[in-house]
């Protein structure tokens, strides 16, 4: 009579485990990261409509703007997100991106916007603030 084979051997088993093991060990930083990144994308994508207000008010007036009612935009705490506490027009039209939740990597966490009018029209440069370089967007590192 023959016999045959059927299944895995405890081995072969324990192979596929550690393969899953590596490949988990790797990709879960990774996502972690990725997952900062969408949410310092949040904060960006609030900050527009602001930019926005900063952009109107230069234009019109020649100067930058001192706070979110010169801009034209709600107060600070009312622009908010899932993941960011308030959106601040400072001193020179300069734009603060506070960050809330997240964990570690994000909490109390700012992203600041910088407008450069030197070539005569309006440039934004993002490399300011607290916020870790490897959260945030291409544009914006150091």
């Amino acid at each position: 009579m023959k016999t045959t084979q059927q299944g895995f051997t405890l081995i072969e088993l324990m192979i596929v485990v550690a393969i899953i093991g590596i490949l988990a060990a790797v990709a879960i930083p990774a996502y972690q990261d990725y997952t900062i990144r969408a949410r310092v994308a949040e904060g960006i994508g609030l900050a527009s409509g602001v930019k926005t207000g900063v952009s109107e008010y230069y234009a019109s007036e020649g100067t930058l703007p001192a706070n979110n009612d010169e801009a034209g935009v709600t107060g600070a705490s009312s622009i908010n997100g899932n993941n960011v506490r308030s959106i601040t027009v400072g001193a020179a039209g300069d734009i603060t991106v506070a960050y809330s939740g997240g964990g570690v990597n994000l909490n109390n966490k700012t992203l600041v916007l910088t407008p450069d009018t030197s070539s005569g029209n309006l440039q934004w440069n993002c490399t300011l603030g607290d916020l870790g370089n490897q959260y945030r967007p291409s544009n914006c590192r150091n």
